[in-house]
């Protein structure tokens, strides 16, 4: 028989799947209730507040969630990157396997990055900064490894990060043609950063 906390783990993980399946592309999180979202779970609206002090706590929980699985991915992406040698190929292809298995979080965080909610705004950059900060470490490894210059390695991060995060709220509803489309057209525009950013550092050092 499941103890005590693991039946609290679960009924809190089923307030969280329940408050995701109701997402979509044209419902927010902030048009969810807590009664339906503990409906959804099977279980009394009074017994939501064992697990969450509010609906808006569960939703930061979800931005945190989205944004540890993002990374773990990326994590395990550097493995299959060191094994195929293609960085910007295989990071894509990891972040649109992402996209495919959690849409409704990366609507979240796509909505709540600009939302009125400051909490959730807040929780968003930082999971983006996490995200920016471990790119710009990788930036820097393969540069080194490659015997590649780089510049500004932080806002190269930055640059990928936002023009990621922008076509995949388009690949979000893409059909599987249209977000193939997709990855080679973000294939080509973030090696465009990539060796911008190297020629830049060819040419500063052709100044010094």
């Amino acid at each position: 028989m499941a103890t005590r906390a693991e039946q609290k783990l679960r009924t809190r993980r089923a307030l969280m799947d329940a408050a995701l399946a109701q997402l979509s592309a044209d419902r927010g999180f902030g048009s969810l209730s807590l009664r339906e979202v503990a409906r959804e779970a099977g279980i009394a609206p009074t017994s939501f507040y064992r697990h969450f002090s509010e609906l808006d706590e569960l939703g930061l929980a979800l931005v945190d969630e989205g944004g540890v699985a993002l990374r773990q991915l990326m994590r395990q992406a550097r493995k299959r990157i060191a094994r195929d040698g293609s960085a910007i190929s295989t990071s894509v292809d990891t972040f649109m396997e992402y996209l495919g298995n959690n849409a409704n979080l990366f609507r979240l965080m796509l909505r709540e990055r600009t939302g009125v909610s400051k909490p959730f705004r807040t929780a968003v950059k930082a999971e983006i900064d996490h995200f920016v900060t471990e790119l710009a470490d990788d930036l820097v490894r393969f540069a080194d490894e490659q015997n590649k210059s780089l510049t500004e390695a932080r806002l190269v991060a930055e640059a990928m990060v936002t023009l990621v995060f922008n076509q995949g709220a388009e690949a979000l509803d893409a059909t599987p043609k249209e977000r193939d489309e997709l990855k080679l057209k973000l294939k080509t525009e973030l090696r465009m950063i990539l060796v911008g950013s190297q020629t830049l550092a060819r040419w500063q050092q052709g100044q010094e």
